[in-house]
């Protein structure tokens, strides 16, 4: 059993000893926590809850709202919803926050709170150790029975987020609906398969087949919307002779896409397409983060715009966003920000946008995605031992490449000319997560190796 407590919320795996896995008495405990801050923070007695099909969300929701309103809080409660329409939700009905209860790509037998402030983003990192330290000290109070908080079900939410969807100047329903696209979706059981199923429909796309849209929670392969588990919306996508293939992980915030030859278009190319679209009708700057790949810089800097890099985690990317008025951010994971509709990964709007940039570019997907430099990505790691002094090894590392541009906001980022690789030490298993990029596999991966060759080294370990 695991439990994961973060800044960012609780997540871990369904049943087991209390504090071992996530239980009723955490789930509890934390929700408690959470909502007292929320109240002392913002005065405000109401915090919005939604969840995705897991098979665990309806135990979650029954705890967690019967606790909220333990607390004296008002719910409004979304049911079946997705991360995005909560963070919508909650500026929109002026709540304290919001809890989502998703465990996003991870499998089945995992769920967590997601926790949102008053502005239906993310919670700081400041915020997080505060409600942490208030859960670990049981600093909260529960209400009188005539303070008890109300349950308010509100379903209007799928129609409100396609709503302002469609409102965005920069989405085309008529280019959309004349593009006459033949789609086949994978939401892989989850609420995607209510949203992205209406959404499609909104945006006059007449021909979709679904794969995987029954929203119970029975995930039909691993859910994170990576190339290897793509492989039946591949098939299918050939097989319907489609025009693309679309992808979402369980809380609809992340955004993958398969071309019409079968081919995956990369998740890193997500936001890179979006932010090409944008970027052709609004000049501006761009966010990703460290471990994002260098095609978003170039299409930006192509455009005119200036490309800035955060930390990785979406509350950081957020923050760089605001600082540099950003016009488009996200994550190379398919997660696509776009503030003129919220300061949240969303995989609604990163459709929409994305399917008019295809409708006006006219051409199949497959030669879209031949538009934009071709970077390969990397992924290693090095497990750690007790003994490691990590602070350490990065710096001597740092020394040995000080002549070249380096970043030390997130682990230690190198970059060599295009290329680059980033070091950082993982916030939930005992490795050094080592990401590099280049123009081929083999140069990426001959870079890791370099890097490897170096640590090892400084380590004196022996292969």
């Amino acid at each position: 059993m695991t439990l994961i407590k973060s800044i960012s919320g609780i997540r871990g795996t369904i049943g087991g000893a209390v504090g071992d896995g996530l239980t009723p008495l955490d789930i509890v405990k934390f929700t408690s926590a959470f909502g007292a801050w929320a109240l002392k923070r913002s005065g405000k007695k109401k915090i919005i809850v939604g969840r995705d099909a897991r098979i665990s969300g309806s135990m979650v929701n029954n705890l967690v709202v019967g606790t909220l309103q333990g607390l004296g809080i008002d719910v409004i409660d979304l049911g079946l919803s997705t991360t995005p329409t909560v963070e919508i939700a909650v500026p929109l009905e002026h709540a304290a926050g919001g809890i989502i209860l998703t465990a996003s790509h991870n499998p089945k037998q995992w769920n967590a709170l997601k926790l949102l402030n008053h502005d239906g983003e993310f919670i700081s990192d400041a915020d997080g150790k505060e409600v942490l330290d208030i859960a670990e000290s049981s600093d909260f109070k529960y209400a009188d029975v005539n303070d008890l908080g109300k349950v308010i079900i509100d379903n209007s939410y799928l129609q409100k987020h396609i709503d302002h969807v469609l409102a965005l100047p920069l989405v085309d329903v008529a280019a959309i609906t004349k593009a006459n696209f033949n789609i086949v979706i994978d939401c892989v059981n989850s609420t995607g398969g209510i949203f992205i199923p209406a959404l499609l429909e909104a945006l006059g796309v007449k021909t979709v087949h679904k794969l995987f849209c029954e929203p119970d929670g029975n995930f039909p392969h691993n859910p994170e919307p990576l190339p290897e588990n793509l492989v039946t919306l591949s098939k299918e996508v050939i097989k319907k002779r489609a025009d693309l293939g679309i992808a979402v992980d369980p809380d609809v915030d992340r955004l993958a896409f398969v071309c019409e030859d079968g081919n995956m278009f990369g998740e890193e190319y997500t936001l890179v397409a979006v932010a090409d679209y944008v970027l052709k009708n609004k000049k501006g700057n761009t966010v990703s983060n460290l471990s994002s790949t260098r095609a978003l810089r170039d299409v930006t800097e192509k455009a005119g715009g200036q490309y800035h890099a955060a930390a990785v985690g979406e509350v950081n990317v957020v923050n760089k966003m605001k600082e540099v008025d950003a016009v488009i951010g996200g994550e190379g994971n398919g997660g696509v920000i776009y503030p003129e509709l919220h300061y949240g990964r969303d995989a609604l709007v990163g459709l929409a946008l994305f399917l008019t940039h295809l409708a006006k570019y006219g051409k199949s997907v497959s030669n879209l995605r031949s538009t934009y430099p071709g970077y390969f990505i990397s992924k290693n790691k090095i497990t750690l031992t007790p003994e490691m002094d990590i602070d350490s090894l990065l710096l001597k590392v740092e020394d040995k490449y000080k002549k070249q541009p380096h970043t030390t906001i997130d682990g230690l980022k190198i970059e060599f000319d295009k290329e680059w690789v980033h070091l950082r030490r993982s916030n939930t298993e005992p490795i050094i997560r080592i990401y590099s990029e280049g123009n081929s596999e083999t140069v990426a991966e001959n870079l890791a190796n370099k890097i490897i060759a170096d640590i090892k080294e400084i380590l004196n370990l022996k292969d």
